[in-house]
């Protein structure tokens, strides 16, 4: 089977145009084109590694936006309903750092649901949520970076894997 090649908009790299790659390049085009992010300032296929009855299960969260290096938003790109991978961004916005990168969206280039990832609160519905470089600027200095409760992690990392099966060992 000969899969279709396209050409990543942030990294430049070739990759297999599968799954929910068409609505990736539609939002990393928008985050840079729109929302003025530097491509530098977005991170694609951030390794996140969690644990399950004792073994191991790689897999990658679509992008992480920094805003001076700091993450600020933690994104899945999807071809189907964007409510179904709020709750999985939400986790893996949690678990990919040492610190909750402070806003998880599911998106699928056509609209967008942003969670508050330290309090799980829909915040924003819409591309026109989606804030731009200097609104995030902005909100960054309000926010303290906040950990996770060690307590939690294991739930968290439970309710990843679930909803994430397609990712594992991508």
């Amino acid at each position: 089977m000969i899969l279709d090649q396209i050409t990543d908009y942030i990294t430049g790299k070739e990759i297999d145009n599968v799954g929910a790659e068409a609505s990736r390049q539609i939002f990393e085009k928008f985050l840079v084109e729109n929302k003025g992010y530097a491509k530098s300032d977005i991170l694609v296929d951030v390794p996140l590694t969690v644990q399950f009855k004792g073994e191991d299960y790689p897999s990658v969260i679509d992008l992480i936006v920094r805003v001076k290096d700091r993450p600020f938003m933690a994104i899945t790109c999807v071809a189907g309903s964007i409510g179904s991978y709020e709750r999985e961004i939400l986790a893996g916005a949690r678990l990919v750092y040492d610190h909750i990168v402070p806003f998880a969206v599911s998106t699928d280039a056509r609209s967008v649901i942003i969670k508050d990832a330290v309090t799980g609160e829909t915040i924003g519905q819409g591309l026109e949520s989606i804030p731009d470089y200097s609104q995030a600027q902005t909100l960054l200095k309000k926010i303290d970076a906040k950990r996770l409760d060690p307590e939690k992690r294991s739930g968290e990392m439970i309710i990843y894997r679930s909803f994430n099966l397609e990712k594992i060992n991508k």
